[in-house]
């Protein structure tokens, strides 16, 4: 039975196209498993109680944050560790991201989390801080980014922005929200738009 069994093996290893069809199937069975029973589990497809949508600024200001990097060295995603609950607070639920159109829990940490970080500083403070680290943190490597607090939003694609996310992504934006988008970010900087996002992040779970 041990000798079948190593010939059914020699034969599989030896035939690179069996071996992939096999390969293949493994995978994609696993994955079914895995993943199906997720899309009918009300906590990974629902809100989370608490959530609302992004402002007209502050989506503004995500996509200011995608623009400038900030997604690749700071992640959001608090792990279910006590080491990271008791640093940032309430680990990460799937109810928090439903309306995150792309995702940005991110795999790196050169700064800080930033799941948990609304409400924790003032405006001032991300006013100094996006401008000039080491005004606040002295050993901080990040990078300053003054032409924020120079750069004026014009609020042209604003409206359609808060349209594709109602219409295709399912976020619950009013007509009325949506028809004043432009106004809304109307003088605003880009360093206004970024604070209010950054304010914005993790108060589902607070």
């Amino acid at each position: 039975m041990s000798s079948n069994s190593n010939n059914r093996h020699e034969i599989i290893e030896r035939n690179v196209g069996l071996l992939a069809i096999f390969i293949v199937f493994a995978i994609s069975w696993g994955a079914l498993v895995e993943i199906t029973p997720l899309i009918f589990q009300k906590q990974t497809t629902e809100p989370v109680e608490n959530l609302k949508p992004y402002t007209a600024l502050q989506l503004e200001g995500r996509d200011i944050y995608i623009r400038e990097g900030c997604n690749v060295c700071h992640s959001q995603m608090v792990r279910p560790f006590r080491s990271e609950t008791e640093r940032y607070g309430h680990y990460s639920v799937a109810g928090e991201s439903v309306w995150e159109h792309p995702f940005l829990w991110g795999s790196k940490r050169t700064g800080p989390d930033l799941a948990r970080v609304g409400g924790r500083y003032s405006d001032e403070w991300h006013r100094v801080h996006l401008t000039n680290p080491r005004e606040l943190v002295p050993e901080s490597n990040m990078p300053g980014f003054p032409w924020l607090a120079e750069n004026v939003l014009d609020g042209k694609y604003t409206q359609q922005k808060l349209e594709l996310f109602r219409d295709k992504f399912g976020v619950p934006y009013t007509d009325e929200q949506i028809a004043n988008a432009a106004k809304d970010v109307e003088g605003k900087t880009e360093m206004d738009a970024i604070i209010a996002y950054l304010q914005s992040i993790g108060h589902a779970m607070k």
